[in-house]
This record gives C-alpha cells, structure tokens and sequence, in this order.
C-alpha cells in the first residue's frame, strides 16, 4: 500500500475540506497520516475513517525561540538601525507614550523598509527575514514527515508547501522518489494578511514562490484560480480542479433540525448564514436588511456562538429592533450539515467585494445547493455567474441591505422556481459531489505514481 502524508497549518478540526481529502483517499485504498500543526498543548491522534490524523503542538517551538538564519544557512542577522527603531516604537507604546494606533502607523514606515531591505537581499528568500515564523512548522512537521517515509506528500494550503518541497528534496538525497501535490486553497495575493504589519503578505509571497516549483502537481479550488496559479507561477500543466463540494453520500442516520433548534414553525421564512463571521463577509448587511423583511428570522450557524464579533452583530440586531429574530447556533458535524440546512428556505452569501471572494465557488454554496435551498449571493463574479446561469438564486449588490431584501423577497414569493434548478437532467449536483472530486483526486495520485514505462 503507498503511502501519503497530508500536511496542514491547523488542528484539523473544521477544516472540511482537508478531513474530507483525507478520509477519501484512505477509503481508496492509500496509506493517509494527516498531519496538523497548532497551538494544542499536547500531541492529539484520533482517526478519519482509514485515515491517522495527528495534531503537532506549535506551542513548543514557540517558546523555545527562534534562530531564523541557522536552518538554511544564511547567516544573516537583522539591520541593527531597523530593529533598534522597531524597538523604540514597541517601548514607547508598552509605557503609554505612544496610543497603540498611532504605534501601528508610525512603524508602517520601518516595516515597509524592511521588506524592502530583505527583499533586495534575498528576494524571494525573504520569508526566513520577516516571517521567521513559518520555520515552526519546519521544526515540527519536518521530522515526523520522514520518519513517516511517505511515497507522495499533499501540502494544504501555502504555508505547509516548503515544509513539503524539504522533505521531498530529502527524500530524494536519500534516494527515494517521493511526489508533492500541493493544494491552493485560496489566491495568496488577494488574500487578506492574517497580521497587522506589512511584511506578511510579501514575506509569504515570496515563501511560495520559492517553492511551487517543487510540485509535481497542483489541485485547487475553483477554475478561475486556477488560471490565476497558471499566470502567476507559469505552471506547466493546468492545476486540477477539487471543488469544495459536500459528501452526498452520508454515514448519519439522522442529523439535527436547523428549524426546530431555532424553534419556528414550518411557515416562518427562515434565512441562513452558516460558516465563519468576520466583517468582509457581509452578514451585517443581513442584520440591516432584516427590518425591511417583517417576520423573517435568521439562523447563523457559526464555529464559536460566543466570539467577540458575532456578540457585535446580535447586538447591532438588537439595536435594528430585530434581534429577536436572530437565531446563534454552533457548528454539526460536516456529514450532518447539509440535513441540517434543509428546513430553512434561504441560504446566504452575503459577501463583500475582495478578491479571493470573486474567484471561489465556496464550501458554503455547495452545502446550500445539496440542501435545495435557493442561494442569495452578493454580486462577487464566479458565485453570481453560477446562479444567473443555474436560475438557482437571486444576485444582489454588495453591503447593499434593500437590494438584498429586494433578493430575498423574490425568492420566498416564489421557492419552487428556484428549487427546480437542482432537479431533472440539468441538475448541476452530481458533478457538485465530494464523491466526484475524490474520484478526480486519486486519479492524480495514481498518475503521479505510476512508474513510466
């Protein structure tokens, strides 16, 4: 049996796609350890199906400290005027004598010099300067990928490719033919930095950069991006396309009711948010649209009910007169979700313009689809192509709450138009199955590890 060690820069839980990649290739027949890595305290293994799952704690290296130069060799130590001026701004604002926002603008300026030093100096080598921080997931995979001695690596994502393209080149010194697959699951330039500072983003550019020449092949999410990962990185081959699309086969004899855990009547209209909350993602513009729609509620189906920013939009609801008409419930189980979304009458997709937003036919817009649920969808381009091409929802502008009353109005006067979209010949939903996308995976890998004759 040929082994594949999947690698991801997180706990795994919640990552559907990644648990789903995982447990299908395994229910194929190949050899799967996934290997997270996260701020946990101890080791954590438990299994996917087949599949071996094990957490690495990042805590560790963490508190060890960090020399970014020895690893590669570089050699080279920080500019001492650069730092000595970051210095200054960090003392200033931990004695209050700098407010902490104005701290964030005054070193802009330092960042902004840094990045450039390093990058005139080590161009796309830049990462190990101003995101010294990707070496953790070197320290703690790495190892464990080659005591593994695995026969094809899938990286997840874009921080977990150079731990990958390292331990293929190690394989490869030591005289084993390992294969990378390395699967993008967003497009890193329009992505939004995961830190406040100006070196993130360049730093982990160049950081894939370096290596997706390593790959043998690349997967990713959406047509559209992969044409951009072809433009941006002259790919030799087209990446195959995996989409997010839900399991249509579930082992859950039953799966909870979204409607009766918010506990409303068949004939109450009920919207649905289901997925992460954060401002760019537009459920505000629900919150005002609400006033607009007597009697219908919303559900929002969210990882963590009690976090700082959806306390934020139940209160903005409470002072829209509607939070009554709001419903907070926790994440189900991935093989329960779509059961779960079932009885509402709308799923939403409320996003605003970015440009990760505009390419992705999300997690989310399958789930809804294998619901039957009618989609109302910003104007972000793929999404709203889909559903004009479809008929299976209605488009509406971004941040712009009558229009997208005046979406959702459409559709409950009229359901089953929408519904109709998912059923006959037309329908799009078997090719929108994670089946189908599993079988598309282990084709790749079976190319990849076919000896040439």
């Amino acid at each position: 049996m040929r082994r594949v060690v999947m690698l991801v820069d997180n706990a795994v839980e919640g990552d559907s796609r990644v648990q789903k990649t995982a447990r299908s290739a395994a229910d194929a027949g190949w050899d799967v350890t996934l290997i997270g890595c996260a701020h946990v305290d101890a080791e954590r293994r438990w299994r996917l199906g087949d599949a071996e799952v094990r957490v690495l704690p990042l805590a560790a290296v963490a508190a060890s400290g960090r020399d970014a130069g020895s690893r590669d060799g570089s050699g080279l130590r920080g500019v001492s005027g650069l730092r000595s001026v970051s210095g200054l701004r960090a003392r200033l604002v931990a004695r209050g004598g700098l407010p902490l926002r104005a701290a964030r603008l005054a070193r802009r300026p330092v960042e902004h010099a840094e990045v450039r030093f390093w990058r005139a100096r080590l161009r796309d080598g830049a990462w190990r300067r101003l995101e010294p921080g990707l070496w953790d997931y070197e320290r703690v995979a790495g190892p464990v990928v080659d005591d593994l001695r695995p026969d094809l690596i899938h990286a997840h994502d874009f921080r977990m490719l150079g731990v990958a393209a390292r331990a293929v080149d190690r394989a490869r010194a030591a005289g084993r033919d390992v294969k990378l697959v390395w699967d993008a699951h967003e497009w890193l330039p329009g992505a939004r930095p995961r830190r406040d500072n100006a070196r993130w983003l360049p730093a982990h550019l160049g950081y894939v950069r370096e290596y997706v020449g390593h790959a043998d092949a690349v997967v990713t999410v959406s047509d559209t991006l992969a044409d951009l990962l072809v433009r941006d990185h002259a790919l030799p081959d087209r990446p195959t396309v995996i989409l997010n699309a839900p399991i249509a086969a579930t082992t859950e004899t039953s799966a909870p009711d979204l409607r009766k855990r918010c506990g409303l009547p068949p004939d109450t209209p009920l919207l649905v948010y289901s997925g992460a909350m954060a401002v760019q993602r537009g459920v505000d513009t629900v919150v005002e649209a609400l006033p607009l729609l007597p009697g219908v509620h919303l559900a929002l189906v969210v990882a963590d009910p009690a976090a700082a920013y959806v306390r934020q939009v139940v209160a903005r609801a409470d002072r829209h007169g509607v939070g009554d008409r709001v419903h907070v419930l926790p994440y189900v189980p991935h093989r329960q979700l779509v059961a779960f979304l079932a009885t509402a009458d709308i799923g939403l997709i409320p996003l605003h313009h970015w440009p990760n937003h505009e390419i992705a036919l999300i997690t989310k817009f399958f789930e809804y689809a294998h619901a039957r649920l009618p989609i109302v969808v910003s104007d972000v381009r793929t999404m709203a192509e889909t559903v004009r091409a479809t008929g299976q929802g209605e488009v509406f502008r971004a941040r712009d709450a009558a229009d997208l009353a005046r979406a959702v109005r459409a559709v409950l006067a009229d359901p089953a138009r929408y519904r109709a979209a998912y059923e006959g010949e037309d329908s799009p939903l078997p090719g929108w199955t994670w089946e189908a996308q599993a079988e598309r995976l282990d084709a790749l890998y079976r190319r990849l590890l076919t000896p040439i004759r």
